[in-house]
């Protein structure tokens, strides 16, 4: 395993002021999604502690929103991460900068040339949250799928499907090398389905998630899935 490894009583509180931490002290910038139930977990507390009212200070205006992998479905599919993301945040806490969907139609190859495209010129990724499936996968880099042995920077966002067949939809992603050009990835992991996986990739074992380097990791783990 890389980075910090950080046990918690509840990973949406511990998610909220690491996020708010680093875009006081960025300025702003670009903040990499995910999806998932964690996910949504942590965004409406981090919508409930940043919005208007909420005790952390958040430079909301100066952020630049984007995800780290998308299912290729309309952007208001109720798979989508995007759908997830606005509704449990960006809908809550006021306008943002830009916001950037990653898929909204089209060929998935063409989509992610298309995000590619948008992602490469940035000088960095800033913060990428991920979260981490029972099978070890994070974003959509599947164990076994070509997608997560890409070596080069370019491109950053690729097309991929979970060889198992066990999520569905056709994916884009972030490759590794992409992900390695943030400041600060933050893993979040909750309930035992994912305690099997953890204690593979903090063994050592060659999973996805294990593969994921960047200026800093954290991981904010509850106890559930550290056991």
């Amino acid at each position: 395993m890389h980075g910090e490894l950080r046990v918690v009583g509840s990973v949406p509180e511990a998610f909220a002021p690491v996020v708010a931490r680093h875009l006081a002290s960025a300025g702003g910038g670009p903040l990499f999604f995910s999806g998932g139930p964690t996910a949504r977990a942590c965004y409406e507390h981090l919508a409930a502690t940043s919005g208007p009212g909420g005790a952390l200070e958040v430079p909301w205006g100066r952020v630049d929103a984007y995800w780290g992998d998308e299912r290729c479905v309309p952007p208001d599919d109720p798979d989508s991460n995007h759908a997830l993301t606005v509704a449990a945040l960006l809908d809550r806490v006021g306008p943002v900068r830009s916001v950037h969907p990653m898929f909204t139609a089209g060929d998935p190859d063409a989509a992610a040339a298309a995000y590619a495209a948008q992602v490469a010129p940035l000088p960095t990724l800033g913060l990428v949250h991920l979260g981490m499936g029972p099978d070890g996968h994070c974003a959509s880099l599947f164990p076994g799928a070509p997608a997560l042995d890409v070596v080069d920077a370019d491109p950053p966002v690729v097309a991929t499907v979970d060889p198992s067949g066990t999520n569905p939809h056709p994916r884009l992603s972030l490759t590794l090398p992409a992900i390695a050009r943030a400041d600060l990835v933050v893993f979040t992991v909750s309930g035992a389905t994912k305690r099997d996986a953890l204690s593979r990739v903090r063994a050592g074992e060659d999973l996805p998630a294990g593969r994921v380097r960047a200026r800093r990791v954290l991981w904010l783990v509850d106890e559930d899935a550290a056991g």
